[in-house]
């Protein structure tokens, strides 16, 4: 694919920008609403931030993180990033799709079975174990995600690692 114009890349980096900071931002909150939940005394009120987290789950998180991984792999594919040619971009890879597989697998099943049952048990799902692990798993999930997301920004920031030698180049030049 040929790459990108500056002012292209430039689109599509901010997008990826505002993608990231939408996931992370709207993971934030659902930590600040699974610590609020912890203390809820309304059967009313911890049914509606267990809905709550749940829906910013599905209309937010779930979309800015799709787009977050679409922007960066056009970055990789139409720019010199690369997918493999600097260990800041892998490590940003492994990091994003471990944060999607653990939102995917765990994060996302325990927010709404944390909803289910608070909709059907009130302030009694307290007293139900499933409950307090999956709305215990929600809060520290939420923030390890948020942990993590900071990371990758910094990572983005910072380029800490730099370009991957490349032996099969230095082996053709010395040919």
């Amino acid at each position: 694919m040929p790459k990108l114009s500056v002012k292209l890349k430039n689109w599509l980096l901010s997008a990826h920008i505002g993608f990231a900071a939408l996931w992370t931002g709207t993971v934030l909150s659902m930590f600040l609403l699974s610590l609020r939940n912890t203390k809820a005394t309304n059967a009313d009120a911890l049914y509606a931030l267990n809905s709550a987290i749940n829906l910013l789950d599905d209309y937010i998180v779930i979309p800015s993180a799709i787009g977050s991984v679409i922007t960066a792999t056009f970055l990789c594919w139409t720019t010199n990033y690369g997918f493999t040619k600097f260990y800041w971009v892998i490590a940003k890879w492994i990091l994003t799709t471990g944060l999607v597989v653990f939102g995917t697998f765990w994060l996302f099943p325990w927010g709404n079975v944390a909803e289910d049952i608070s909709a059907q048990e009130g302030l009694q799902a307290f007293d139900n174990p499933i409950y307090s692990f999956d709305a215990r798993g929600v809060l520290t999930g939420t923030l390890i995600q948020v942990l993590f997301l900071v990371l990758i920004i910094g990572i983005s920031v910072l380029k800490p690692w730099g370009r991957r030698p490349m032996k099969e180049k230095k082996q053709a030049i010395a040919d």
